[in-house]
């Protein structure tokens, strides 16, 4: 129990911040009349993707598989199947963001295969995260400093402190390239970060001395 008076203020934080990780899904479709040849199809495309990340090294963080999917596909009256489509997606964590575009594009370039992205965030245990979280503490006690000071007061001491709940502001940029199994090289492409907004805020009280009024 405090005696005297209090201050409750938030402190709140905001900063801009580079990318540090981007991902982007990478999709290998195929078509055929036969199921079998679908399959074959469908395997030898994503294993040449496979191959194109395999070459990428250190700069790819993670990748994942998603979702895998063959389907019949019948005409609109009945169930003669005139068809089989398949599909199977990855999913892409780079972290060397300079080589990014010339990725994704030689990714397109491969026979039936859609790329779609980037979507860009920061790690989980980034500095940003932490350096925003003191910046909010520090506008807490600024806050506080000058209410007392209008008071005629000073603070003394900190009380209570609560994370007030905020985080990371993702931002996504989105851009899809199939490929039409063209012979010619995928065109450059250059592709900007984009800043990531990093939120932080804080609830706490202050013990302050006896306020000089009037």
């Amino acid at each position: 129990m405090v005696d005297g008076p209090v201050v409750v203020v938030r402190g709140e934080a905001y900063r801009e911040v580079a990318p540090e990780i981007a991902r982007f899904a990478v999709t290998a479709t195929a078509r055929d009349r036969d199921r079998e040849a679908t399959l074959t199809r469908l395997a030898e495309r994503a294993a040449a993707v496979r191959v194109l990340l395999d070459a990428e090294g250190p700069g790819i963080d993670r990748r994942e598989t998603g979702e895998l999917r063959v389907r019949p596909e019948t005409r609109r009256s009945g169930e003669r199947v005139v068809a089989y489509s398949g599909s199977v997606t990855t999913t892409v964590t780079v972290t060397d963001l300079t080589a990014l575009g010339e990725l994704m594009l030689r990714l397109a370039d491969q026979d039936q295969v859609e790329v779609a992205g980037p979507w860009w965030s920061l790690r989980p245990d980034s500095p940003a995260h932490r350096e925003a979280r003191h910046a909010a503490l520090a506008d807490a006690l600024r806050r506080a400093r000058e209410y007392a000071e209008a008071l005629g007061a000073r603070v003394t001491a900190l009380i209570e402190l609560a994370d007030a709940g905020a985080g990371e502001q993702p931002m996504m940029s989105r851009m899809a390239y199939a490929a039409d199994g063209a012979e010619s090289g995928p065109p450059e492409l250059e592709i900007d970060p984009q800043p990531q907004t990093v939120h932080a805020a804080v609830q706490a009280r202050f013990a302050i001395s006896e306020p000089v009024l009037g």
